[in-house]
């Protein structure tokens, strides 16, 4: 199964997602976002694929969105869309591709939906919460 994330190493959810894909014996294509940039047309297949539209996807804290003037109501995803090309932190993450569907992986175990197999239990995030039980059933 080909998964590619969508990856920022400073971000603890970002990271767990993908130790979880890891884990689960899977070589993901990583995107480190905030070096590559988006395209219009990638975010916007990636939005569509995932049912997400780019204020739904605005990374609102840790990032320049309220100093843009994003958050507010009368703001339009064209122009959101706009400021994700030009701050590619705007953009909220993980984004996890993989032929099951494309999915926002917050929080990080929603990638689990997105696999065929999970990691062998027990598997445990970052701040040691359990999402993968001793006979690998997923927690939760």
């Amino acid at each position: 199964m080909d998964v590619v994330i969508y990856h920022n190493p400073e971000c603890g959810t970002s990271r767990n997602v993908l130790a979880i894909i890891e884990a689960a014996g899977y070589t993901p294509t990583v995107i480190e976002y905030l070096n590559t940039g988006w395209t219009r047309p990638q975010l916007l297949g990636l939005f569509a694929v995932a049912g997400l539209t780019p204020r739904t996807a605005l990374r609102e804290t840790k990032s320049p969105a309220t100093e843009l003037g994003l958050p507010g109501e009368g703001v339009s995803n064209e122009v959101i869309l706009d400021a994700m090309i030009k701050y590619p932190i705007l953009v909220n993450r993980p984004i996890v591709c993989t032929p099951k569907g494309v999915r926002l992986c917050r929080p990080s175990e929603a990638v689990l939906d997105l696999l065929d197999r999970f990691p062998p239990g027990p598997f445990h995030k970052e701040d040691g919460e359990l999402l993968i039980d001793h006979d690998g059933r997923r927690v939760g």
